[in-house]
């Protein structure tokens, strides 16, 4: 099962990026001035999303490059959902990288899109230049899921393989599999200091029910960077899709593309 999108009207077709193995990406690219900015989804979410398409046209007002895509089993993108793992949306952002920009990039990275994000900037620090959490939710996979799973939900999933959640997000609900568990622990940040040097500014809402906002307090601590800072929203909830939101969220990013091209 793929992740649809809900089509944008009015919006060109997505260009497609092919994988090694045969497997899709779907993406938009703007081309622009330097930094720069990737747009990274959360869980479930695809480029359509309101902080997306917002970001692109925030990008198309200061011609600066842009890109968001959708990972494996999201979206337009192919692959199928029971089969996605961190580690393979890892690569896809990787891909997208690697292969679709150049130059300095300031990530942007919702949710578990944070965590990736920083998985990111570990593998690639020559190009990141800049990173920008809104509700990041580094660890998610152990931390928020299967921390807070009831006993009987753990031993369902660890005898079937497979679990579907409930979601206020969506109505066919959240489909949790053990491989992306699993697979989780192998990129798990939080137990050490993160060797992360470059800018960061993390976005949080007080009143974000599924990723605690004390998270990105102490993902500020484990980063050894010295240029961290962490704004807190008391009003504001996991999405920060506001107009109030969007508007804080586009002054951080103008800030941080300024100062590197400042010193660019």
């Amino acid at each position: 099962m793929t992740w649809l999108s809900t089509p944008n009207p009015g919006e060109p077709e997505p260009r497609i990026l092919t994988r090694e193995d045969g497997a899709t990406i779907a993406y938009h690219r703007r081309e622009g001035k330097s930094p720069g900015i990737i747009f990274l989804g959360g869980f479930m979410s695809d480029m359509t999303g309101t902080k997306a398409r917002r970001l692109d046209a925030f990008c198309a007002e200061r011609a600066q490059a842009y890109l968001r895509f959708d990972y494996f089993a999201h979206g337009a993108s192919s692959g199928d959902f029971a089969e996605a793992t961190i580690g393979r949306w890892r690569e896809d952002a990787l891909a997208v990288l690697d292969r679709l920009t150049h130059g300095p990039q300031i990530l942007v990275g919702s949710s578990i899109g944070g965590w990736l994000m920083l998985l990111l900037a570990l593998a690639r620090p020559e190009r990141v230049a800049a990173l920008v959490g809104i509700a990041a939710a580094p660890d998610a996979t152990e931390a928020l899921m299967w921390a807070g799973f009831p006993p009987e939900l753990r031993q369902q999933i660890l005898r079937d393989g497979v679990a579907r959640l409930p979601s206020q997000y969506s109505e066919d609900g959240y489909l949790i599999t053990r491989k992306l568990i699993e697979d989780g622990r192998r990129h798990l940040l939080m137990g050490s200091p993160i060797p992360i040097a470059c800018p960061v500014r993390l976005l949080h809402g007080m009143h974000d029910p599924d990723v605690p906002w004390r998270t990105s307090l102490a993902l500020a601590e484990q980063l050894a960077s010295r240029d961290v800072t962490v704004t807190l929203v008391k009003e504001g909830d996991h999405r920060l899709s506001g107009e109030r939101d969007l508007a804080l969220l586009e002054r951080m990013i103008a800030a941080l593309a300024d100062e590197l091209s400042a010193c660019g």
